[in-house]
């Protein structure tokens, strides 16, 4: 007896076995033009930072190993060189390291504040209705948008010590007499407004991104904690910042950055005079470069001011590469 062949839908189907590329597990490697596209796209940004910034950052290191004084400047020749000697008259400088710890003390300060005062700004617009959620929003964009010479003007009037508002309110007070009060005669009152200032212009960036974070916090999460019994002070802790914690450690490390490098508010505050009490590293540098002409000492105090800065940009680009590897 002959038996017919089964039909074709009844076969069955043999493994389709790739055809070997090589080296067993190897990856086939992209063409040399897909793998150069991301380097030609960020090409351009790069170019513009090392003509805008790598040039004179270069100069500025030439110039902190040379001693350029008003005759080089004036001559047009070239300053001697003097290795580290800039470096070892900063460094046994006392008053250099004071300005090193007030400019570390006056950032953590001003970090401290601005981002307690964004995030209780973040979590406040998560209370309140959208009308007043959108004015609050309106009113942070314009600050941020306000510029730092409006805003050292409008605090110079607040402070004013004959006309300033601040004084005028302090006086009602029963047992307080402020009337002619010079806010910067005491450093610590003077650097209480600085203070002020520099957090009146970083706390629109830092609430406004804070709360686009709290926008990714599962509300699921939050009523089934609340339904267990834990009090708002756990919500934020055990949920809520955990959510929010990269966003918040990034927007911490720039307002740390920001606030290290701080010249215009004090240079503004100080009419361009500031006296030595309200040197930080930034001012200490202008006024040696430009004031007192010692252009390298000047510049040893810039480049340390830079490599400082550095450290928190480390840290900063660290915690970008940490919220890739989680994502």
């Amino acid at each position: 007896m002959v038996t017919a062949d089964p039909p074709d839908s009844l076969a069955v189907s043999q493994p389709v076995v790739p055809a070997p590329t090589g080296k067993t597990g190897r990856r086939r490697a992209r063409p040399l033009s897909r793998r150069l596209v991301p380097y030609l796209l960020i090409a351009p940004t790069v170019l513009a930072l090392a003509a805008v910034l790598g040039y004179p950052l270069i100069e500025l290191v030439l110039l902190s190993f040379q001693d350029m004084t008003r005759q080089e400047l004036f001559a047009g020749t070239e300053p001697p060189w003097v290795g580290l000697e800039q470096y070892r008259t900063i460094a046994t400088d006392g008053f250099f390291w004071r300005v090193v710890g007030r400019t570390a003390l006056f950032t953590a300060v001003t970090t401290v504040l601005t981002m307690g005062l964004a995030l209780g700004v973040a979590l406040l617009t998560r209370r309140v209705s959208p009308w007043v959620r959108l004015l609050m929003a309106g009113v942070l964009v314009a600050v941020w948008a306000m510029p730092v010479m409006v805003a050292a003007a409008v605090f110079r009037w607040l402070v004013d010590a004959d006309y300033g508002v601040v004084n005028w309110l302090l006086g009602l007070l029963p047992g307080l007499d402020f009337s002619k009060h010079n806010w910067f005669e005491n450093p610590w009152e003077g650097f209480a407004v600085v203070v002020a200032v520099v957090v009146w212009g970083s706390l629109p960036f830092a609430a406004i991104t804070l709360q686009a974070a709290l926008t990714q916090v599962p509300t699921e999460l939050e009523e089934a904690a609340t339904c267990d019994g834990a009090g708002r002070t756990q919500v934020l802790r055990h949920i809520v910042l955990p959510v929010i914690k990269p966003a918040f450690v990034v927007v911490t490390t720039l307002n740390a950055i920001w606030s290290f490098g701080v010249f215009n508010q004090i240079w503004l505050m100080r009419t361009g005079q500031p006296e030595k009490e309200y040197y930080l590293l930034g001012v200490h540098s202008f006024i040696e470069s430009f004031a007192v002409n010692r252009y390298s000492t000047g510049a040893a105090i810039a480049v340390v001011t830079v490599l400082l800065l550095l450290v928190g940009a480390v840290v900063y680009v660290r915690q970008l590469v940490r919220m890739g590897e989680t994502d």
